[in-house]
């Protein structure tokens, strides 16, 4: 039994394991993700399942694993399918095989909405109408990147 990796024989975490499972820290940023998406505080969402806010957090950072029937109400609740907390993930569970290969640029994309100021820039972009100060925004965003931007 290897407790290096905090697996036992079957590849089975162990009880006193300290590491949070990479696939419960996939389904617990979804969670965080959709909650920030509706606009939701993490009290809130506590008060609609019957937990504090600080259970609310444990589940979001994937410390504490989500059971399934807790899983199906947050999906009601957030009103997403269940499925919706397992897209993105990949087949081996969330980095799998760390250092081979690069993440997808959409877990990039689903990162940066899952982030406070991501949710409140995307927001507040999208409020812009006139398409010539949206172009402009991107332009400075990319300099601000050390992109180098190309007059169209």
């Amino acid at each position: 039994m290897s407790r290096e990796n905090g697996l036992g024989e079957l590849g089975v975490e162990e009880r006193g394991s300290r590491r949070a499972n990479p696939v419960d820290v996939h389904v617990g940023a979804r969670v965080r993700l959709r909650r920030m998406l509706l606009g939701m505080s993490q009290e809130k969402l506590g008060e609609h399942l019957g937990l504090t806010f600080q259970q609310i957090q444990k589940y979001e950072k994937g410390i504490n694993r989500i059971g399934a029937s807790r899983l199906f109400d947050l999906s009601q609740v957030l009103g997403v399918p269940v499925q919706f907390f397992y897209e993105e993930l990949s087949a081996g569970g969330a980095d799998a095989v760390a250092g081979f290969g690069e993440r997808p640029a959409e877990s990039y994309a689903v990162e940066f909405l899952g982030s406070r100021e991501g949710l409140e820039l995307n927001k507040a972009f999208a409020r812009i109408t006139d398409p010539r100060v949206r172009r402009s925004i991107v332009d400075l965003v990319r300099a601000f990147a050390g992109e180098t931007v190309q007059a169209e």
